[in-house]
């Protein structure tokens, strides 16, 4: 007849496989999904430009100094503002434009929960805020959407484009 004494160091011996085993299947089970996961991290997390701008931006300098009897031209196009390129440059002189040239990449299609042209559910609460409102939500940003929709078009276009698209979905 077992003791209580030998049948819990039996127990406690069989605990302590079970547990050791478990461990050891834990660790194995990580090291097997880091390495799987390794090459998709490096695909999607380091490759991406938006990462790489952020990293950009928040390592550089937070000053730069000129130094008097060295050519400082470099300081000066560092710090000026970038030029405007043809895309950039181009404002649009309609609404339709507006909406064709940028809106039109995320509302014809509905990328990222935009409203999608012809909606009228989506757009209907929207609508009803006011125009003064959309326009701020366009200018600001809001959710998903941009500041200036990701343009650097006056004030002026964005109430154009704004009014292009509520015009086609009243």
């Amino acid at each position: 007849m077992s003791t209580p004494e030998s049948s819990d160091t039996h127990f406690f011996n069989s605990f302590s496989v079970v547990l050791g085993i478990l461990v050891i299947f834990s660790i194995l089970l990580f090291a097997f999904a880091r390495m799987l996961g390794r090459d998709y991290q490096n695909a999607y997390e380091f490759d991406d430009p938006l990462l790489k701008n952020a990293a950009k931006e928040n390592t550089m300098p937070f000053g730069r100094e000129a130094v008097a009897g060295q050519d400082n031209s470099a300081l000066s196009a560092a710090t000026a503002p970038p030029a405007a390129t043809g895309a950039a440059a181009a404002v649009p002189a309609t609404g339709e434009d507006a909406f064709k040239q940028v809106c039109s990449a995320c509302h014809a299609t509905g990328v990222n929960g935009a409203p999608k042209i012809g909606d009228h559910v989506a757009w209907a609460p929207r609508i009803a805020q006011g125009k003064d409102t959309l326009y701020a939500h366009v200018i600001a940003g809001k959710g998903n959407m941009p500041p200036r929709g990701g343009t650097t078009w006056p004030d002026a276009t964005i109430h154009m484009a704004v009014d292009y698209l509520v015009s086609l979905n009243k």
